[in-house]
């Protein structure tokens, strides 16, 4: 692995900038390089929310990503927006319980799962970004279980550390699905 440009995309609420920041902190335990870069409008829930993550062996010249090797989509506007600006050769996750994805490229990959669906029927309120996430390292190979299940336990304050086994149990159901 050279680079690796990920945007995370959403609405406020969805636990983008939070999916962002796990796999910032992942990259850091596998001694990377990285960038993480968030983006919201102002309001806090609702309003659009992005996040620009770059994971290297080397150094990173800008954390903007324009041109992703990873799009995780979480809303029909977001897939919209930035399906078109996916790397040749890149890769696609986004909620299908969400997103009607039409998309007529065929120099990039489509990993569609129902992820809001699946943390709804698993009572895991607010899992499906670490749904995505499951997928997103099932997929790519990014990073082991392991080192995911580590940034999780970095990422999620103390506050809510009650909430760490809910979202290994998130993780395990992308890898699965």
């Amino acid at each position: 692995m050279a680079t690796t440009e990920i945007l995370l995309a959403g609405f406020g609420g969805q636990g983008v900038l939070f999916a962002g920041k796990i796999l910032a902190y992942c990259g850091l335990m596998d001694n990377k390089e990285l960038s993480w870069l968030p983006s919201y409008g102002p309001e806090m829930r609702g309003g659009t929310a992005n996040c620009s993550v770059c994971i290297s062996d080397e150094p990173i010249g800008s954390p903007l990503v324009l041109t992703p090797d990873i799009l995780i989509a979480m809303n029909q506007p977001s897939f919209d927006k930035f399906v078109t600006e996916v790397k040749p050769g890149g890769k696609v996750f986004f909620d299908s319980t969400l997103i009607e994805a039409e998309c007529d490229r065929a120099d990039i990959q489509l990993f569609g799962i129902p992820s809001q669906q699946l943390a709804d029927d698993n009572n895991l309120k607010g899992g499906s970004n670490i749904i995505l996430l499951g997928k997103v390292i099932k997929e790519t190979n990014l990073f082991s279980l392991d080192v995911m299940k580590k940034g999780i336990e970095k990422v999620v304050p103390a506050s809510k550390a009650h909430l760490i086994p809910n979202n290994f149990k998130a993780i395990e159901i992308g890898m699965n699905s």
